[in-house]
C-alpha cells in the first residue's frame, strides 16, 4: 500500500506541473493575441510573454493556430460555467432569466472578452473552423441550455413557446441590446455599470414574459 502511494505521487505531481505549465503558456498567448492580434503574433512573442523557452512551447503546442484553439475552448468553458446552470424544476421564469441575463451580460461585456471575440471574428473568414468551434462551444451551447430550460417550462404549462431555440436566442440578444455592441466596436471603452445591465435585462425579461407567458385563466 505504502509503495503504491509512493509510486503514484510523482505521477500526480508531474500532471499538476504539466497542467500549470500549459495554463501559463495559454495565459501568455492570450495576452499576445489581444495586444497584437492573431496575424502579428509570433511563437517567439508567445514564448517570451509566457516566460518559457520556445522549445518548451512546442512541447505543448504545434503552432499558434492550436494555441488559439485552446484559448477559444477555455473562453467558451468559462462562459458556460455557472451562467447556464439552470434548474428545470424552478418555474419562476422571471427570476431565472434575470439571474442568467445579468451574469451573461456582465461576462460578455468585459473589455477583455470583447477583445477575444473581435480576434475570432477577424480570423473567421480565413480560418472558418475557428469561428465554427467558437460558436458551437460558446453561443450555441448557451442557447441550447436555455432552450432546454424553456422547453421544461412549456411542458410544465408555465410558458407557451413555438420554438424554444429561437426564444432562447431572442432573450440572449435582447439582454445585451445597446450594451455589448458599443464595447465590441470600441465605442465604449468601459463595461456597462451594474445598474445599466440590470435595467437592460429587466426590460428583456418583461418583453419575454409578455410574449411567452401562459395567459392567466379568466
Amino acid at each position: 500500500m505504502g509503495d503504491q502511494a509512493i509510486l503514484e505521487k510523482p505521477q500526480a505531481t508531474a500532471d499538476d506541473e504539466e497542467g500549470s505549465k500549459r495554463r501559463q503558456i495559454i495565459d501568455g498567448a492570450r495576452a499576445v493575441f489581444l495586444s497584437k492580434g492573431f496575424d502579428a503574433a509570433s511563437m517567439n512573442d508567445i514564448a517570451r510573454a509566457a516566460g518559457v523557452s520556445k522549445g518548451t512551447l512546442y512541447v505543448y503546442f504545434n503552432d499558434k493556430e492550436q494555441l488559439f484553439d485552446a484559448i477559444v475552448a477555455q473562453e467558451c468553458e468559462a462562459q458556460a460555467e455557472g451562467i447556464f446552470d439552470l434548474d428545470p424544476a424552478d418555474h419562476d421564469v422571471g427570476a431565472v432569466l434575470t439571474r442568467l441575463g445579468v451574469a451573461y451580460v456582465e461576462f460578455l461585456c468585459r473589455p477583455e472578452k470583447a477583445s477575444a471575440i473581435r480576434t475570432v471574428i477577424a480570423i473567421a473568414d480565413r480560418m472558418p473552423e475557428v469561428g465554427r468551434k467558437f460558436y458551437e462551444a460558446g453561443p450555441a451551447r448557451g442557447i441550447a441550455r436555455l432552450a432546454d430550460y424553456l422547453a421544461a417550462q412549456v411542458a410544465a404549462g408555465v410558458l407557451v413557446i413555438e420554438d424554444c431555440q429561437i426564444a432562447a436566442a431572442q432573450f440572449m440578444e435582447a439582454s445585451h441590446a445597446a450594451l455589448f455592441k458599443p464595447i465590441v466596436f470600441n465605442f465604449a471603452t468601459t463595461a456597462p455599470s451594474r445598474q445599466q445591465v440590470e435595467r437592460g435585462v429587466r426590460i428583456a425579461v418583461e418583453v419575454f414574459l409578455a410574449a411567452y407567458r401562459t395567459p392567466a385563466k379568466s
